[in-house]
């Protein structure tokens, strides 16, 4: 049985491209977005502790009902989309490890 995974990995295809190339795709690209989440979260960050202190010198006020609405109203939809994004199996688990290694290593 082994062989014939193998084999269908080796040599066949899908939709005309190699399957080996539509496995590793979502790897790559889960490494990609793992290395740009890991820089995008250094800079919310900063911006975070910029927005904290500026609120504090009372620059601006932050109105925490009003992203409270935002979490409501958006949380869903990002559940909706997630889940539809790992639904395809094989996809999904290279994709998420792609990801994990991307941020850890990026």
């Amino acid at each position: 049985m082994l062989n014939e995974l193998f084999g269908f990995i080796s040599s066949g295809n899908i939709a005309g491209i190699p399957t080996i190339i539509v496995m590793t795709l979502p790897f790559i690209l889960g490494l990609i977005i793992g290395l740009f989440l890991k820089k995008f979260f250094k800079l919310i960050i900063f911006v975070g502790l910029a927005a904290v202190i500026t609120s504090y010198l009372g620059f601006f006020t932050i109105n925490l009902s009003s992203l409270k609405d935002l979490a409501e109203s958006y949380g869903p939809e990002v559940i909706h989309y997630g889940t539809i994004l790992m639904s395809i199996l094989p996809i999904g688990i290279g994709f998420v490890a792609g990801l994990v290694l991307g941020f850890l290593f990026g």
